[in-house]
């Protein structure tokens, strides 16, 4: 349990009274924790984490994890039950042997959740950065299921049975689920997860298909199969029958990611619109995009009016991806520079500036735009000078966040204010200027946190708002997004977020877009 997880606000043990109701031995819970635990604390002041158990309960639990300061326990018995429980929506999902790892809050109301991620926001804000937003925004939320259009499903012909498993990891296990449907699948791939174990257990490679990976365009669904020997004619046939049978495309990946190709070399490219700016984003099924097209397209939209560029401005976005943020910044600002760590990427994103510009309207092209390739968690003063000033930034990372970046910023702020131990600027420095405005999208509250620390008590920034973006409805986990003005400032005390060591959470990098949770668990 990282210290980035623990709740810093547990309120102190309930009163005798009212814990004279209970059981000797039963728990109120409190809080709920990043993992979606309940929060409790014993008489002798020692917290108890227990898996099931929601705000404002009383429970009995057994402990099966013990700390000098904490404890981690199993939910036996809720003695009164929160007004925010509610009946988990997927038959998969609870505390039970054999139940679905991928969902964590499915028995807490979804207006609840969203509550305790904000609380989660203003938590880390506080206590790892010591920043308070002036503005809490309101969240940005969507539909509550079938929003997963991007998932890793694990596979598994186990022979003892006779049968086939596809679906997501056990709660707290490396085994498959018995999952015949899942509810976060939008409904046509839901519809798949019969089909996929009677195709998997058709095929003469069915014991070394370890992995179905699902990618949802608007008009397009790519699944890619890994497979660990050569496919035979006979299973590529399967596998064409089951493309024409399901509408869907079939991508195969003998070993690793930069295998990965489209089956017969023939298919429609996969793509998703942001409506709102013109915009349309080709994609390849392994390719980084956000798990929730709805939200995305909101959160871009929201996100760009909070950046509000002018024709005027020069926009730098960093962590740029194919374009998500760029091109549509390209329809309001004077030019725009694109900045991400993959070269990949970067010729990607010039794919996609192209065929968006060639396809719009006369008179509404695109502001011009360049893409550059940077190691962005190296960052230096004199790197961030070298690629120009901008008027504003967009800053999307990913788990790790903007530290590096945030850093130089601030240490070009500290040099300018003479503080000690702070490195001369280079010559180049003379009238470069911050950005006036940066919008920072999150996927890690922690790192946002500590990213946040250093922009307001460094930087000479002050954080206007902050609010979540409930990407992922029934998980753990805390997107969200801030806005920083800059007024100059000067540098203040150290303080926390001056360190590097903030717990960003287990994440497989070939899975970019999952929450952060047990690294074999895909779903989580």
């Amino acid at each position: 349990m990282s210290q980035a997880q623990t709740p810093q606000n547990i309120p102190e043990s309930p009163d005798a009274a009212e814990a004279a109701q209970f059981p000797a031995d039963a728990l109120k819970i409190v809080s709920m924790d990043m993992d979606a635990q309940g929060v409790a604390r014993r008489a002798d002041g020692k917290v108890v984490f227990v898996d099931g158990a929601l705000p404002t309960e009383w429970v009995s639990a057994k402990t099966r994890r013990k700390k000098n300061n904490w404890e981690q326990a199993d939910l036996l018995q809720i003695h009164r039950e929160s007004s925010q429980r509610v009946r988990p929506g997927c038959p998969n999902f609870g505390l039970h042997a054999g139940a679905c790892g991928g969902c964590k809050m499915q028995h807490l109301h979804v207006g609840a959740q969203i509550a305790t991620k904000q609380r989660v926001l203003e938590d880390n804000l506080w206590h790892l950065g010591k920043v308070v937003a002036e503005t809490v925004m309101r969240p940005i939320e969507g539909p509550s299921w079938g929003y997963r259009f991007r998932s890793r499903l694990s596979v598994r012909y186990v022979a003892k049975k006779g049968k086939v498993l596809v679906g997501f990891h056990e709660r707290k296990s490396r085994y498959i689920a018995d999952m015949e449907t899942c509810k976060i699948l939008p409904p046509h791939v839901d519809a798949l997860l019969m089909p996929m174990r009677a195709l998997i257990g058709s095929l003469d490679a069915r014991e070394t298909c370890p992995q179905i990976e699902v990618a949802c365009g608007d008009q397009v669904t790519a699944l890619v199969l890994r497979h660990l020997e050569p496919l035979s004619e006979a299973d590529l046939q399967r596998l064409r029958d089951f493309a024409a049978a399901h509408n869907v495309q079939w991508w195969l990946q003998p070993k690793g990611p930069d295998t990965v190709h489209l089956m017969d070399g023939i298919g429609e490219q996969l793509s998703y619109a942001l409506p709102d700016f013109g915009i349309t984003m080709p994609f390849k099924p392994t390719d980084f995009t956000q798990v929730n097209p709805h939200i995305n397209q909101v959160l871009v939209t929201r996100s760009l009016r909070l950046l509000d560029a002018k024709k005027t401005e020069r926009v730098i976005d960093w962590f740029c991806g194919l374009g998500n943020f760029t091109l549509p910044i390209g329809t309001m600002a004077g030019e725009v520079l694109g900045i991400e760590g993959s070269e990949t990427l970067v010729q990607r994103s010039h794919e996609n500036y192209a065929a968006n510009n060639a396809t719009r309207p006369e008179g509404s092209a695109l502001a011009p735009t360049r893409f550059v390739a940077r190691n962005l968690f190296e960052m230096t003063p004199e790197m961030l000078i070298a690629d120009g000033q901008a008027d504003k930034w967009l800053v999307d990372p990913p788990r790790e966040g903007a530290f590096a970046l945030s850093k130089a910023l601030a240490d070009i702020h500290k040099a300018r204010h003479q503080v000690p131990d702070t490195a001369p600027l280079p010559d180049s420095a003379k009238g470069w200027t911050p950005p006036q405005r940066i919008v920072y999208v999150s996927c890690n509250p922690a790192t946002l946190a500590r990213d946040a620390g250093l922009l307001v008590h460094q930087a000479g920034y002050r954080c206007v708002a902050a609010g979540v973006v409930n990407m992922f409805p029934h998980t753990a986990h805390v997107e969200s997004m801030a806005v920083f003005e800059w007024d100059g400032h000067a540098p203040s005390v150290k303080t926390e977020a001056d360190a590097t060591d903030v717990d960003t959470g287990a994440v497989d990098t070939a899975d970019a877009g999952e929450p952060s949770a047990a690294p074999e668990n895909a779903a989580a």
